[in-house]
């Protein structure tokens, strides 16, 4: 009886085999499961291991709060923890682990999207997501805040975003920005953001040639409410900003209203060669040489 059994198995096998190279000349192959549709499973799997601490073999300590984790999938998602847990650090040999500089909120995040694949970037949470992805070394995560942040580049944003871009030497975040600065300088001195530039920062803006302005009062006018924010304080920069003003271009009514009669610049000796200067052009026109009365783009 077994030995029929087996035969007939045999014969079976033997049958599909033949029919089916008869059909196609070539042997049939079904896939069970593409990859990613069997790698969404294990994550399913692996998060909800860390959710219920199974088979977890390191727990990341953040601002007190205790997460427990797989270092497989630490080490997949960051080259930080790849080298923490697979070199000859002392952390490879540790089961807890304190992390700096992450809020728990973030590292909360991390996890998320280190067990699901994905996550949600908004405004609320792009910085603390890029200082995160920055100090763990998750590429893929960065570069999309950086493209985030890039996306919603607008003259009320772009000093502050050029500033965060270059703490953490992201070039073309930082390069956009300072375009959108030099293109949109009427537009970005009147906001809030503007004001806070230090005095070095708006000396190199107002000193770049491609800067771009409709009138050279608007130059003049977001200068003097900078220092005016701050006047007690600022003043003493008055003429090293007026000096990047081109004063000569400036329309002579304008100069003898706005300017002349400025308070802040009459109580400033310093200035009064730059408005002597302005002057002589205005009489002289092109006699007077000076790099002020060159227009700009």
């Amino acid at each position: 009886m077994g030995e029929t059994l087996k035969e007939e198995l045999v014969f079976r096998s033997n049958s599909l085999e033949n029919s089916n190279q008869e059909l196609k000349g070539e042997k049939i192959s079904m896939s069970l499961c593409d990859g990613s549709c069997n790698a969404i499973e294990i994550l399913q799997s692996l998060n909800i291991y860390r959710k219920t601490s199974m088979f977890t073999d390191v727990v990341l300590v953040i601002e007190g709060w205790d997460y427990p984790c797989h270092k497989a999938v630490l080490s997949s998602n960051s080259s930080y923890f790849r080298a923490m847990f697979g070199g000859h650090l002392k952390e490879s040999h540790l089961n807890v682990i304190e992390i700096q500089k992450i809020s728990s909120p973030n590292m909360s995040t991390l996890l998320d999207y280190m067990y699901g694949g994905s996550l949600e970037i908004d405004e609320d949470n792009v910085v603390g997501l890029l200082e995160a992805s920055d100090l763990l070394h998750m590429s893929r995560l960065r570069d999309a805040c950086v493209k985030f942040l890039e996306n919603q580049l607008h003259p009320c944003n772009c000093v502050g975003i050029m500033k965060f871009a270059d703490s953490f030497s992201i070039f073309t975040l930082s390069e956009k920005s300072k375009k959108l600065m030099l293109e949109g300088f009427a537009e970005v001195s009147c906001h809030e953001e503007f004001l806070s530039l230090s005095k070095d920062e708006l000396v190199e803006y107002l000193s770049n040639e491609n800067l771009v302005v409709r009138r050279e009062e608007e130059v003049f006018e977001a200068v003097m409410k900078w220092v005016n924010k701050n006047s007690l304080e600022r003043c003493k920069n008055l003429k090293e900003l007026l000096e990047l003003v081109r004063l000569p271009l400036l329309d002579p009514a304008y100069f003898l209203e706005k300017v002349e009669m400025d308070k802040t610049i009459q109580g400033c000796t310093e200035c009064f060669s730059l408005l002597h200067e302005a002057r002589m052009y205005y009489i002289l026109g092109n006699q007077v040489n000076s790099l002020r009365q060159r227009p700009r783009r």
